[in-house]
């Protein structure tokens, strides 16, 4: 045999074992997350053109398939049947000569007002920003333009209108991230598009020809960063009908870096006019951003949000894949000291890779205060659930033999529950990681509750219901084996641990 038959064999060989370790160890390797959608390999960011169709959620996602840093931006795809098993798709929209494929939204056009439909099949619609580059690199303040293409098979295979971009940029250098849905009541498509430091509301008829509605929040909110990633839906509060506006921002928020805040009030089809000025924030974590809701789904209105921030997204230690998504959440109102506020809990259908619900005697902690031990088992990836006859100081503290921490706690002379991830592990890819992050205790029961998600490098923290939330990633060296709850004098009421299975 030759020299270059042996080579090539062997080059064969090793490529062959390679890509049956990769199947092997997929899903598997350090930090991946057991709970959340991630992608096999490569970068991703913002969850895009969320649409519910046929009995199937649709997540595109802002992709860039060779690097695991950001890049030229695709539209990956996953889709899922119950929100939680994820099968990843090919990828759905590449670059073209109008450049990167932003973030945006897609709608389901039932009525083919769009014209796009063929053979009676309705087309699925996506609507998104088309970034040019080379006009951003040459100083354009018009290198950001509005686009759609459209799918005739469920969203397996889409293409570009050939009249892009439906909207052009008037001369404005942030223009981007239309969130379209059906407005009925006036017949109409509307958009919500970010424009630099406000949101600006289109509508049309037919999908390919806006008209602009009007302008908000010039002078509301906060304003630390850019607006992004805007959302505007409906949701009822005891029978009457408020309208919520998303809108996130990088830098600005609460916790240093990205974050999500969000309007109550009142949508008239074209003006949006909230009821109270307040800022208000949908988690306030350091690792959720540019989330928005799924179209299509009734009254549900089910959040998801990018597991990360834009100050270290680029630098987090993983290898094969980087960033995860958010456990999609289910969102409500609530009233609370005179304003209305966004409630968020995971979906009920988390409860599928529940593989046993263990309720801990409180207790049994006073003798033993290491729920895994208690539990005779150290579960990964796990639901804590726990609720207090009043609201006194407590951590939950996980832990491992090296000495790293992740807590999680409730410091009742300030009113802030808050993550402190500053000896949870691996903190050098980024000086500000090492952080405590703090949100408000917004009721004024005497009784609270909290439900933690936990997964592999990721917690996320739910309080009273849903009312304040906290997202937060850590990167132990080692994983965590010891979960602990230090209760100063707290009465536990109610506790119990759900182990999750491995969504892959």
């Amino acid at each position: 045999m030759s020299l270059k038959r042996l080579l090539i064999g062997s080059l064969f060989i090793a490529a062959a074992t390679i890509s049956q370790a990769q199947k092997t160890t997929a899903y598997h390797e350090p930090y991946r997350p057991q709970a959340h959608f991630s992608p096999k390999k490569w970068w991703m960011n913002d969850p895009n053109g969320m649409v519910y169709y046929k009995g199937t959620y649709h997540l595109f996602f802002q992709h860039y398939p060779k690097a695991t840093i950001w890049g030229p931006m695709h539209w990956g795809h996953a889709t899922s049947t119950d929100l939680v098993h994820w099968t990843e798709q090919p990828i759905a929209l590449y670059p073209d000569k109008l450049g990167y494929i932003f973030s945006g939204s897609a709608v389901v056009d039932k009525d083919n007002t769009s014209g796009l439909g063929a053979n009676g099949k309705a087309p699925m619609v996506a609507i998104f920003t088309s970034h040019d580059p080379k006009g951003e690199k040459a100083g354009s303040s018009k290198f950001q333009n509005q686009s759609i293409a459209y799918s005739l098979d469920e969203g397996r295979t889409w293409t570009k209108y050939k009249g892009n971009p439906v909207i052009k940029n008037p001369g404005i250098k942030d223009f981007r991230d239309p969130k379209v849905f059906w407005y009925d009541e006036g017949k109409k498509w509307v958009m919500s598009l970010a424009t630099k430091n406000r949101i600006t509301f289109y509508s049309s008829a037919n999908l390919k020809d806006w008209t602009k509605q009007s302008e908000f929040g010039q002078t509301l909110g906060a304003h630390g960063g850019v607006w992004e990633c805007p959302d505007l839906f409906p949701l009822k509060l005891n029978g009457k009908e408020y309208w919520v506006l998303l809108v996130s921002i990088n830098p600005g928020g609460p916790n240093q870096g990205s974050a999500t805040q969000y309007f109550v009030g009142h949508f008239d089809g074209k003006t949006f006019t909230p009821v109270s000025t307040n800022t208000k924030w949908i988690d306030f974590g350091p690792d959720d951003y540019a989330g928005v809701t799924w179209g299509n789904t009734g009254k549900r209105k089910i959040f998801l949000g990018w597991m990360s921030n834009w100050r270290y997204a680029n630098q987090t230690p993983t290898k094969v894949w980087r960033n995860a998504m958010t456990i999609p959440r289910e969102l409500s109102l609530q009233l609370t000291a005179g304003d209305i506020y966004l409630r968020s809990e995971p979906v009920e259908e988390v409860e599928k890779i529940v593989s046993k619900t263990i309720k801990v005697d409180p207790e049994l902690l006073a003798k033993n205060n290491n729920i895994f031990s208690v539990i005779k088992q150290t579960p990964t990836q796990y639901v804590l659930k726990f609720d207090t006859k009043a609201a006194n100081n407590f951590s939950v503290v996980l832990s491992n033999a090296g000495g790293e921490q992740l807590i999680v706690g409730y410091d009742a002379k300030s009113m802030r529950y808050y993550i402190d991830r500053t000896k949870a592990g691996q903190t050098k890819f980024d000086k500000g990681f090492a952080q405590i992050a703090y949100a408000p205790r917004l009721t004024t029961t005497l009784e609270t509750d909290m439900q933690l998600v936990v997964d592999a490098s990721s917690v996320e923290v739910f309080a009273d219901k849903g009312h304040s939330v906290l997202t937060s990633q850590f990167f132990p060296k080692k994983p965590y084996t010891k979960l602990s709850i230090v209760n100063h004098g707290l009465e536990i009421e109610h506790l119990e641990i759900q182990p999750l299975k491995s969504i892959w």
